[in-house]
C-alpha cells in the first residue's frame, strides 16, 4: 500500500497510518515499504542493516552517535531509528519525532531512551536483553583470572621495562568463591563457566531462581559479600540498584576480595571503590561501566579509579563481540520490521505484547488496523462500534499501564471504507496512534 504521509489533526493522532490509496482488488501485500525512512546510528551490525534493507526501506547509516541538536534535525522525518548505548533519545529529542513509530535499541539496556515519553507518543521500543550474555560472561571470567594473577599491573610494569617476577598475592581461581549478584541470563552463564574452572559459586537474586550445577543461593546481599573471594554484579539499573554497592557494602567484603562490575555504572559508588582499592581493603577490581561515559571515542575518559592498584578499566565492551552484535542485530532488526509491516509488538519494552499471524495471500480485500490508545474504560467499545459493521476476521487487544494496544483484521467490499474507519478511530479523544496496514 502507498503511504499518504499526511499528519492527523491533533498530537494524539499526529501521524499518518501509512494508509492505502490503492484499489483493494490487489492481492494482500505489506505496507508500501519504499516510503519508510530508517536512521541507523553507532555502527549497527551489517547483518542488521541487511535485514532492514531487505524490507525495502529507505536507510541512512551513520557510524557514530549524534548530539542532541543533530538528533533533533535528523529525527524529524524518520519512521524508525536504530541506536546503541551512546545515543540519548530524550524527551527534548522525541518531541521533534513527528513520524517516528519505533525505536530499535541494538543493545541490552534502554536507559538511553525516555521510555515514558516514547510510550506517551505511541512509539514502540525494542531491545535485545539476552543476546550478549555469553560475551559478558566470558569477559568476566577473563577479568577474574587477570585480577587473581595481577596481570594488568604486571603487563604495565613489564611494558615499561620493569621486571618484577613474584608469586605473592597471585592465586589460582580453582576453589575460590565467586559471588554473583543477579542470577539472570548473564549470571547463570557466568555460573556455569566458573564452575567448569573449579570455582565455587554462590548467588543472590531478589527473584526465586532455579540454581544451575552445584551453585547455591544465599539469603542476603551481605551474606554474599562476606563469603566471596570475587563478587560480580549483573543487575539492571533500577531505583533499588542505584548505589547498591557503597562504602558500607564494600566494607563487608573480605580483605583482599575483588569486585567486578559489568552491569550498570550507577550500581557501584566509584569513590568508595577507589578508596577501598587504595587502602588495600580490596585486592582488585574490574569495571566495564561507569556512571558517566564519554559521548564518543577519544581521550575523554576520567575516573577516580584510574591508577588504582590491580584495577582493570574497560570502555563498556562487555557485549562488544562480533558474535553478540550479530545476534543483537538479527533480533532487533526483525522486531522493528515486524512492527512496521505487521504491527507485531511482541517483546516490546514499553508496549503490551500483541500479535496476529500474517494473513494468507488471497484475493480477499483485507486490511489490518493497528491502534494505540489510552488505557481507559470504553475505548474498545468505541473501536468495535466503528469496525463492527464490517467483517472482522480476528482481533487482539492488551494493556500495559496507561497504554493499550489493539489489532484487527477486517475484510471489506467498499474501497472507501478504509478512510472512514481510519478517520473515525483517530477522531477518538483517547487515540494515541492509528495505522492501517496492507
Amino acid at each position: 500500500m502507498s503511504t499518504s504521509g499526511q499528519q492527523t489533526p491533533t498530537i494524539k493522532s499526529r501521524r499518518s497510518s501509512f494508509n492505502s490509496r490503492e484499489p483493494l482488488t490487489r492481492r494482500l501485500q505489506p505496507v508500501n515499504t519504499g516510503s519508510i525512512k530508517v536512521l541507523l546510528l553507532e555502527g549497527i551490525s551489517q547483518k542488521a542493516v541487511s535485514i532492514i534493507e531487505s524490507a525495502g526501506y529507505q536507510i541512512e547509516t551513520i557510524a557514530r552517535s549524534l548530539s542532541e541538536q543533530e538528533l533533533i534535525e535528523k529525527i524529524k522525518d524518520v519512521h524508525a531509528i536504530g541506536i546503541r548505548s551512546k545515543t540519548k533519545l530524550t524527551k527534548a529529542v522525541l518531541e521533534h519525532a513527528e513520524k517516528l513509530i519505533v525505536i530499535g535499541c541494538f543493545c541490552i539496556g534502554t536507559n538511553q531512551v525516555d521510555l515514558d515519553f516514547a510510550t506517551e507518543k505511541g512509539i514502540a521500543v525494542f531491545n535485545s536483553p539476552f543476546s550478549n550474555s555469553r560475551s559478558v560472561a566470558e569477559l568476566v571470567i577473563a577479568e577474574i583470572i587477570a585480577l587473581s594473577r595481577k596481570l594488568g599491573d604486571n603487563i604495565k610494569e613489564t611494558s615499561q621495562g620493569i621486571w618484577n617476577k613474584a608469586a605473592k598475592n597471585c592465586h589460582e581461581i580453582r576453589g575460590k568463591v565467586l559471588g554473583i549478584i543477579g542470577y539472570g541470563h548473564i549470571g547463570t552463564q557466568l555460573s556455569v563457566i566458573a564452575e567448569s574452572l573449579g570455582m565455587r559459586v554462590i548467588w543472590y537474586d531478589v527473584l526465586p531462581v532455579m540454581p544451575l550445577g552445584t551453585s547455591r543461593s544465599v539469603d542476603s546481599l551481605n551474606s554474599l559479600l562476606e563469603i566471596s573471594d570475587f563478587v560480580s554484579i549483573h543487575v539492571p539499573e533500577t531505583p533499588d540498584t542505584i548505589n547498591m554497592i557503597k562504602e558500607a557494602q564494600i566494607s563487608r567484603m573480605k580483605k583482599g576480595a575483588m569486585l567486578i562490575n559489568a552491569s550498570r555504572g550507577t550500581v557501584v559508588d566509584i569513590p568508595a571503590l577507589a578508596n577501598a582499592l587504595n587502602s588495600g581493603h580490596l585486592g582488585g577490581a574490574a569495571v566495564d561501566v561507569f556512571p558517566v561515559e564519554p559521548f564518543k571515542n577519544g581521550k575523554f575518559f576520567e575516573s577516580e579509579l584510574i591508577g588504582c592498584p590491580n584495577t582493570i578499566l574497560t570502555p563498556h565492551i562487555g557485549g562488544s563481540t562480533e558474535e553478540a552484535q550479530s545476534m543483537i542485530g538479527v533480533e532487533v532488526s526483525n522486531a522493528v520490521v515486524n512492527f512496521i509491516n505487521l504491527g507485531t509488538s511482541s517483546n516490546a519494552v514499553n508496549f503490551p505484547e500483541c500479535d496476529l499471524k500474517a494473513l494468507p495471500i488471497t484475493d480477499i480485500k483485507t486490511l489490518r488496523i493497528v491502534n494505540i490508545h489510552q488505557n481507559v474504560p470504553g475505548v474498545l467499545l468505541q473501536i468495535n462500534s466503528i469496525i463492527g459493521k464490517y467483517n472482522v476476521t480476528k482481533q487482539v487487544s492488551d494493556s500495559r499501564g496507561d497504554v493499550a494496544y489493539f489489532m484487527a483484521d477486517i475484510t471489506l467490499d467498499d474501497s472507501e471504507a478504509i478512510d472512514r474507519i481510519y478517520k473515525d478511530i483517530i477522531g477518538m479523544s483517547e487515540n494515541i496512534m492509528t495505522r492501517v496496514l496492507f
